[in-house]
């Protein structure tokens, strides 16, 4: 049995959906029965568990030949990343007790990183979680290639990307969520001893210049790269809603200036540029 949680996420899907093709048992943990009738219809056994009940992740894990953690995402942290912290408590706990057989979780790019930024929540779960008595895999995955989704309205009504990537001809490592999820579930088929990291980014990476024109050859239009200035970013983040955008501003700092980055050399995914920014595009027509 291959435990999934995430599962309503893309990433989660593409791994449940590729166990799923290869034949495998899969249990789908979800808050609540609303969110799992697809999985049920596609032959996912169901487990009903928040993220923060120890007991019921407990129940989920139990029996498992192999799980998949993810963290549910959170860009607004607390400064001490209280949100985060208490998940993987929860999950370190659950892990012990139900013993499953190994454990595979979704990790970032930089999580080797010292300087404290968003990314700093994953950097935590590494730190708990590899010391579990289990074989345990973290996959680091690239920028997300998805991540456009926000770009592709100014970019299409503008003919602007608006850009907190900088410099604009520096490329970043990037991966599409399908190649995400497929590494994911080919390294829970997959046999190992002790703790073992797979970083993983997409054929090729990508400059903010080459996403522009990309978007542009895709929507028919002529669309540019320009920069945000670093010096209003904070101010826009809190326009948007968000209560402490140091993190996550620690975070573009870190892909701008470097230190956030692969700490060996990783593997590719297949999935072209394109290929996800016309998925994109059409979701949004």
């Amino acid at each position: 049995m291959y435990v999934i949680t995430g599962i309503t996420g893309q990433v989660g899907g593409t791994v449940a959906r590729t166990l799923l093709a290869a034949g495998k048992n899969v249990r789908a943990v979800v808050r609540d029965t609303s969110k799992g009738g697809e999985w049920l219809r596609q032959g996912c056994e169901l487990a009903l568990a928040d993220m923060r009940d120890a007991a019921a992740l407990t129940r989920a894990f139990k029996g498992a030949e192999a799980v998949f953690v993810l963290l549910p995402p959170n860009f607004d942290p607390s400064p001490d990343f209280l949100e985060s912290r208490y998940i993987v408590s929860t999950l370190r706990s659950a892990l012990e007790t139900a013993q499953p057989d190994k454990v595979v979780c979704l990790s970032t790019i930089g999580a080797q990183a010292s300087q404290s930024n968003l990314l700093s929540q994953l950097s935590g779960m590494e730190q708990q979680l590899g010391q579990l008595p289990m074989p345990v895999a973290f996959l680091r995955a690239a920028w997300f290639m998805e991540n456009a989704l926000w770009d592709i309205a100014p970019a299409r009504d503008e003919g602007v990307l608006h850009s907190f990537l900088q410099p604009l001809n520096k490329a970043v490592p990037m991966v599409a969520t399908a190649d995400v999820g497929r590494t994911a579930a080919m390294l829970l088929q997959e046999s190992w001893q002790g703790v073992r990291i797979v970083e993983l980014e997409g054929p090729r990476r990508i400059s903010p210049q080459r996403l522009a024109a990309t978007l542009g050859r895709l929507l028919g239009r002529d669309v540019h790269a320009r920069s945000v200035p670093r010096d209003t970013w904070e101010q826009l983040f809190r326009s948007q809603g968000m209560h402490n955008p140091l993190p996550r501003m620690q975070m573009l700092d870190g892909f701008n200036q470097g230190w956030i980055d692969f700490a060996g050399t990783a593997i590719h995914g297949t999935t072209e540029l394109e290929t996800v920014l016309a998925d994109l595009i059409q979701r949004q027509a």
